[in-house]
């Protein structure tokens, strides 16, 4: 097999291009990865899940027991060894165990192979922990740390799935604690965070039983993540960190940079103007802008215009807006284009100094991890000047010239592109331009240019971080410092500027803000509010591995906030009316409400109630199961906010059976009349508009041709978006506005559209109230 060939193979078992060239660097590992890839084919399709478990097989694995590689590959191509923690032990098993042939019973007995920890066994493990703990939990809520108890419920059933003991405590909190309030969300003080570090130990002294895995909280906000977990280099300290190329005049000019910069961090956010960003961005805007605030300094957003073939007037305001709606205001806007003149002057002295030519392969010729070398590498510096020329001058054709560097990239790839020629008009220099600077070339020009102290970006970049160095060192001017994080995705959705315009074309999604899609301005739409985005990306950290969560991950934090910032409202979304025989009114009342049931300070609303209210269907059965406690013939049901309770009378119902109203009489809450439960209703009802969302895509990687053959289009759910039409109360009729955010209570938190029209509401469902609820 070539280098090609290779990579193919990694890419086939789920790893990215560049993971699998990383992992070609490592001669041992690449061997025993192509070994397992081998063998496990023999057993069928390999998945991205048995990829990953090959994945770390591979790297593993110990000399001593290398011989076994084909043995643990077909353990995991039959779906035996199905976790990390099963292959570990299988790992351990084999290296304790080296002189003696394999006594599979005990090997897979060891492995935990065929055992399986049933839902009922984790339920009464978690609640017997959580019991065991109560006073201190209903003490301390949501600060108190479940880690401790999550690992000794691991202990007792050590083949479990860690997943389903998180979300078992979960549910078990929340039933125990109820929804996180205010309080729950603000952050400990150092003081109590030290104490509660500290604690741990003394429990693992007392119980033999508990052990702490990590002593460090996750950081809840961008200020704290940056100030307390993220360690990059001081300003004008470039020269201390990794990989950092030293010059002779590498001290010289970062004290000129210090002098301009009163020593202050600079950062920036570069995002191509040729689409509307997506919840990725989002992680960038908050490094880069996060970190210039967690240090007193400040960021620059600087649009990568250099491809005027993409570039429209609604890309550069787009970006601006959700970058100011996630809060953050840029020092100064700037464009890669103001600086087009002297980077057109720096590609001319690279020429001068032999370290840039004009080539004339094709972009066909130059495509690929390996291309052949080109025929015009070593022509005369005066040749190349004068082409270099025509180019600008507009004399030669689009893709008959380019200007190449004379620098090879980590991955290998030599002498990449500076300058194209494009015959495309400029956003900002109309026609001035006819050669355009590529990323390679401009990038860390114009972070030298504006003395940006911290060059972050996403982990792909990594391979380009040689030309960033070389190219400023080889014009002998400042040079900041490149740091790689790894990118922020997404399962269930795609952001491919590419892709969504395909599903817009197609018809499948309305456009770039559709409440289906993890765009900002989707997510704004949706209702998602920007400081839980930000909190989000505050708590999947800052570290070099890709990131790939579960939408409900982001869903939890949309909740947290907008369980402390959505006012309250009854909503019916699927009204059953029902008429109170003993209404002692002659005409409806008005009944005050809080907006916040706990928080009285938080302002109140008055609601209508009247002899016909609206309750949801859902909330009667004619003929109810053992533990249903609303409404039925022979069980009373409370009314919220009214203190009274109904039971039915009789039941109405239409020419062909169906229930059309309740007539109900209405009592009086006392001690021996107490319902079992409260619903929501309403009265003298205004009709809205209301939109209710799932998932677009039925598998997590819909762009993975391994789990979507067909591609991406071919994933789609048959039901994304269902429009019907809800009851709601004059007050949130009255004070809805766009954008708005509200909980429907006991139904979900719901955000106003701007489809909204004087007379016609419509709201769109941000996001249930717990996970897996209120499903279309």
């Amino acid at each position: 097999m070539d280098v090609k060939d290779d990579i193919q193979l990694f890419e086939s078992i789920g790893l990215s291009e560049q993971k699998a060239k990383e992992t070609l660097k490592n001669k041992q590992v690449s061997n025993n990865l192509k070994l397992a890839i081998i063998e496990a084919n023999k057993y069928g399709i390999i998945t991205p899940e048995i990829g990953i478990l090959l994945y770390h097989l591979a790297s593993k694995i110990k000399n001593q027991i290398v011989d076994k590689l084909s043995f643990l590959a077909k353990y995991i191509a039959e779906k035996k060894l199905d976790t990390i923690q099963r292959l570990d032990a299988g790992l351990n098993y084999l290296l304790n165990h080296i002189k003696e042939n394999i006594d599979i019973f005990d090997f897979e007995k060891e492995c935990g192979i065929n055992i399986v920890v049933s839902p009922e066994e984790i339920e009464y493990e978690v609640e017997k922990v959580i019991n065991a703990h109560k006073i201190e939990i209903t003490e301390k809520r949501y600060h108190f740390n479940i880690g401790p108890l999550m690992q000794q419920v691991r202990n007792i059933l050590k083949w479990a799935d860690g997943k389903a003991i998180k979300n078992e405590f979960d549910i078990q909190m929340l039933d125990l604690l109820g929804p996180k309030c205010e309080s729950d969300l603000v952050p400990l003080s150092k003081s109590i965070k030290q104490a509660k570090m500290r604690k741990p130990v003394k429990e693992k002294m007392e119980s033999k039983n508990m052990t702490i895995t990590n002593d460090k909280e996750d950081a809840q906000t961008i200020n704290e993540l940056m100030k307390t977990k993220v360690n990059f280099h001081k300003p004008g300290e470039n020269y201390k960190t990794e990989g950092y190329i030293i010059t002779p005049n590498t001290h010289k000019l970062l004290q000129e940079h210090l002098k301009i910069t009163d020593g202050k961090v600079i950062t920036r956010f570069p995002p191509e103007p040729n689409g509307i960003l997506h919840i990725g961005h989002a992680k960038a805007i908050n490094i880069n802008f996060g970190y210039a605030a967690a240090h007193d300094g400040i960021c620059y957003l600087r649009y990568d215009d250099t491809n005027p073939e993409k570039e429209e007037e609604k890309f550069f305001i787009g970006i601006h807006e959700m970058v100011e709606w996630l809060g953050y205001k840029p020092a100064k806007i700037t464009h890669s284009s103001d600086y087009f003149q002297q980077l057109y002057e720096w590609a001319v002295m690279l020429i001068k100094k032999d370290l840039a030519y004009v080539c004339h392969q094709s972009s066909e010729d130059i495509k690929g991890f390996n291309p052949p070398p080109s025929p015009w590498r070593n022509r005369p510096i005066s040749e190349s000047l004068q082409l270099f020329e025509d180019m600008k001058s507009g004399l030669l054709e689009e893709g008959e010239a380019t200007l190449r560097m004379k620098v090879t990239l980590e991955e290998g790839k030599q002498d990449p592109v500076a300058y194209r020629i494009k015959y495309t008009p400029h956003h900002r220099t109309g026609n001035q331009w006819c050669i355009y600077p590529t990323y390679d070339f401009t990038h860390c020009l114009c972070d030298s240019i504006e003395n940006i102290t911290h060059s972050l970006c996403t982990k792909e970049f990594q391979s380009r971080r040689s030309s960033y160095y070389w190219l400023c060192n080889a014009l002998d001017i400042y040079c900041p410092v490149q740091w790689e994080y790894g990118r922020l995705n997404i399962s269930y959705t795609v952001v491919s500027k590419r892709k969504i315009n395909k599903l817009i074309e197609e018809g499948i999604v309305s456009d770039w803000d559709d409440p289906r899609l993890f765009t900002l301005t989707a997510l704004r739409r949706r209702g998602f509010p920007p400081e839980a985005i930000n909190n989000f990306c505050a708590q999947m950290g800052v570290t070099g591995a890709q990131v790939i969560v579960d939408p409900a991950a982001l869903e939890a934090s949309v909740r947290d906030v907008l369980n402390i910032t959505a006012s309250r409202h009854m909503v019916v979304l699927d009204p059953l009316k029902i008429t109170i025989s003993n209404f002692p009114h002659e005409k409806s009342i008005k009944v005050t409400v809080l907006n916040f049931p706990n928080d009285p300070d938080k302002g109140k609303h008055e609601i209508d109630f009247d002899e016909i209210v609206y309750i949801e269907t859902s909330d009667f059965k004619e003929k109810a199961e053992k533990n249903f406690r609303r409404l039925t013939p022979n069980q009373s049901v409370g009314l919220k906010h009214v203190g009274i309770v109904l039971t039915i009378k009789e039941i109405e119902r239409d020419s062909t059976g169906n229930i059309v109203n309740l007539i109900v009489k209405q009592e009086s809450i006392s001690e021996t009349n107490k319902p079992k439960a409260f619903i929501h209703w309403v009265s003298n009802p205004i009709l809205a508009s209301i939109r209710l969302y799932e998932r677009l895509f039925k598998h997590k990687n819909p762009e993975d041709i391994n789990e979507v053959p067909n591609g991406f289009l071919s994933d789609i759910n048959s039901v994304t978006k269902k429009e019907i039409v809800g009851y709601i109360d004059k007050s949130l009729a009255n004070s809805a506005k766009i954008f708005e955010k509200y909980q429907f209570e006991r139904i979900g938190f719901f955000s106003v559209d701007p489809d909204t029209l004087p007379g016609k509401l419509v709201f769109n469902r941000t996001v249930t109230l717990k996970e897996d609820a209120g499903k279309i």
